[in-house]
């Protein structure tokens, strides 16, 4: 068993066990093969880039290339039960020297720190989380923009104050949460390209004095350039708070969504209904069927701002510089909350699959709520009338209407002066929510539908490049290790 050295040069101790619990943790295979797994393919990228800058010989890099690329293969099993008594980066890298020798192994880390590389492993995890959240979210609107489609003719009333307010269409109010989406999916677009640039080459803080190439580095790890300014690149973990505040504003939304849903989805106002598949029953009661799946979409936004909330805190008031608050402390809660938003998401997909409108329902309680009373007074006011005297007509047809017990609005009584070509018919609820063709209502849903359908196409284009860029880049890199590993086979023929 290989165990890893303990001092520096300048220290000859490590911290206690103990202590090394709180600051390290105790990580397991599964913790152990994801940062590595980062930690490795940047160390691929930085042995090429070395070899091809002359800083390292060729014989070194096939050496060390060859020994990263089988413990990647064997998932670093023979890591798993040695000692990191300063972390698992070092544990890794002393395991490679202790394998390769000091002349190999121990030039690995030519020309970087442990900082730049932590920044590059939150840069990489960070993009591969948004590119999957983003995919996420333009499948959840692409869903909405497809049940809007497809439900836009059901009229239904819209609330405010949760009381019946206006005429709409089911699909109408989807194409409203897509309309809102959409903005959430610029803004976690525009958190991912945030990371076109590759922190690796800041060094420590302020770069360094050897003739290193931080651009190749940068684009055999997919990203579009180096550092603009070192130490920036080790300082700020800013990208990840807004990657948290995007995460979570999607969250929100899909919170709203989800609250509509299940208060329509009760027996009191009946609007929506969901499969068995998307319900559960009680334990105790016989009778029910409880929509609870929204309940976690409701809650799991919670996580992304209790996240930002944590992380934002963590890093106020540190200096502007490579800080254990900002690059560890600060993003550590974030990889569980992004988890739980792109939960959500999913849940949230298969909900608004899922969901079946009840026309008549919702039809009915559009009628029982008065919701034509407005467009009644602005019919009024067409003739001639103004608006604030054919408002009070339509309010006193209201409440004479439920003073006698009529459950809808039928007529309309003009009171005396009223010129006498002036009528107020009592249109039909689809006609009114045809009619509602300005100012973005529910008459122009198709049109809404159709801009998002457009909008969300260029996202999904942008989110390919951004996919192609990685394929390639991940090429690249396997085609330059291999071919320094086979020029080594050659010479060794050759020998």
């Amino acid at each position: 068993m290989t165990s890893a050295a303990a001092g520096t040069g300048r220290l000859t101790r490590t911290l206690g066990a103990r202590t090394r619990r709180v600051v390290y943790g105790t990580p397991g295979p599964a913790e152990i093969r994801d940062e590595l797994h980062h930690t490795t393919t940047i160390d691929l990228a930085h042995v090429v880039m070395l070899t091809e800058c002359g800083l390292l010989p060729e014989d070194a890099a096939a050496a060390l290339l060859d020994g990263i690329t089988r413990l990647r293969a064997d998932e670093f099993a023979e890591l798993y039960d040695v000692d990191a008594p300063r972390g698992l980066y070092l544990m890794y890298e002393g395991h490679l020297v202790a394998e390769l020798g000091t002349e190999v192994g121990g030039k690995l880390h030519t020309g970087r720190s442990r900082n730049d590389i932590k920044a590059t492993i939150t840069a990489m995890r960070l993009r591969a989380e948004l590119i999957g959240l983003l995919g996420e979210v333009q499948r959840m609107q692409g869903v909405l923009l497809a049940r809007a489609r497809a439900h836009q003719g059901v009229p239904m009333p819209v609330y405010t104050h949760f009381q019946p307010a206006m005429p709409i269409s089911y699909g109408y109010y989807l194409a409203g949460i897509a309309t809102a989406l959409d903005r959430d999916i610029t803004a976690l677009r525009q958190t991912l390209d945030e990371l076109d640039r590759c922190p690796l080459g800041a060094g420590a803080v302020s770069g360094t004095d050897l003739p290193i190439d931080p651009a190749r580095t940068a684009a055999l790890l997919g990203f579009e350039g180096p550092p603009l300014h070192a130490m920036d690149a080790v300082a700020a973990r800013d990208t990840v708070l807004r990657a948290l505040g995007a995460a979570a504003g999607a969250g929100l939304t899909l919170s709203r969504l989800a609250t509509d849903l299940q208060l329509w989805s009760t027996q009191e106002f009946g609007f929506v209904e969901f499969p068995e598949r998307l319900v559960g029953g009680s334990s105790a009661m016989p009778q029910k069927r409880n929509a609870f799946l929204l309940e976690h979409v409701k809650a799991k936004a919670a996580h992304a701002i209790g996240a930002w909330t944590a992380s934002a805190s963590a890093m106020k008031s540190t200096p502007f510089t490579n800080s254990i608050e900002v690059g560890t402390e600060a993003v550590s809660g974030a990889w569980s909350a992004l988890a739980a938003v792109r939960d959500s998401v999913l849940l949230a997909q298969v909900l608004v699959s899922g969901a079946r409108p009840v026309p008549e329902r919702m039809a009915r309680r559009a009628r029982e709520g008065f919701v034509t009373a407005t467009v009644i007074a602005n019919r009024l006011v067409t003739q001639g009338v103004p608006f604030r005297t054919a408002h009070h007509v339509v309010g006193a047809a209201v409440r004479e209407a439920v003073e006698s017990g009529e459950s809808e609005l039928t007529k309309i009584t003009l009171p005396d002066g009223m010129p006498a070509d002036v009528s107020a018919d009592v249109p039909s609820l689809t006609e009114v929510v045809e009619a509602h063709d300005r100012g973005g209502g529910p008459g122009t849903c198709e049109d809404t539908v159709r801009t998002l359908r457009g909008r969300l196409a260029a996202h999904g284009e942008r989110l390919g490049a951004h996919r192609g860029r990685l394929r390639a880049a991940e090429l690249q890199l396997d085609t330059a290790v291999g071919d320094i590993v086979a020029r080594r086979a050659t010479r060794g023929v050759r020998r």
